[in-house]
């Protein structure tokens, strides 16, 4: 589990192809001392497993159903990687909590300053909509953002200077694809409310003891 705090740009050193995968080599740009073979780590929002470490590099595999899913596919040496280790339960939850669960690809339609701000605009599939809020969370390529607006299939996030100098958003451009994880406290209610049956909120709440009984 993840916060959506970025801790550093990374930079892909290689691909190697892996069965119908990819075995990438990620320079995270900082000490790995304290992590160990077996960790998860995001990549671009997207959770992967350390498999070998070196210095501030370390190995990972991306499956094919990953590769499906998420624009780890599209990387090629050089490119530049938002990387967060995974939380404990001594770390600060800044932002949001975040699976590194890549739910679907977005594209940046625009990037327009706001101010000291850097407004984004990205679209996505209209299926996921039910898990869009104006000021609710959103992770994109693992960094954790409030929503803005919600036009209609697209979205507006701001981006501050501190996120701007600390993530690789920034570095994208119009028709670039983005990973999105949705916040998955959404996704838990539409379950509850599935299985429910009823699609009624009110009636859910009062069968988990969360109303008086009349």
């Amino acid at each position: 589990m993840f916060t959506g705090i970025i801790e550093s740009v990374g930079r892909i050193v290689s691909r190697r192809p892996l069965g119908q995968g990819i075995e990438f080599e990620i320079d995270t740009g900082f000490d790995l001392t304290s992590d160990a073979i077996g960790d998860s780590v995001a990549v671009d929002g997207v959770c992967l497993t350390i498999t070998r470490i070196k210095g501030s590099i370390f190995t990972a595999d991306a499956s094919s159903e990953t590769l499906t899913r998420t624009t780890l596919g599209q990387m090629r040496p050089g490119g530049r990687v938002n990387i967060e280790r995974a939380l404990t339960l001594q770390t600060r939850l800044g932002g949001h909590l975040v699976l590194g669960h890549v739910d679907t690809v977005g594209t940046l339609l625009r990037k327009e300053s706001k101010g000291e701000s850097i407004s984004l605009s990205v679209r996505y599939e209209r299926a996921f909509s039910k898990y869009l809020v104006e000021k609710g969370s959103i992770a994109i390529d693992g960094v954790s953002l409030t929503i803005n607006e919600v036009p209609q299939d697209t979205f507006t996030v701001n981006i501050i200077p501190h996120t701007a100098v600390s993530t690789s958003l920034t570095l994208k451009s119009s028709g670039d694809r983005v990973n999105l994880e949705f916040d998955v406290l959404g996704k838990y209610v539409e379950n509850l409310l599935h299985k429910d049956r009823t699609g009624n909120l009110e009636d859910l709440l009062k069968k988990q003891g969360f109303f008086a009984k009349e």
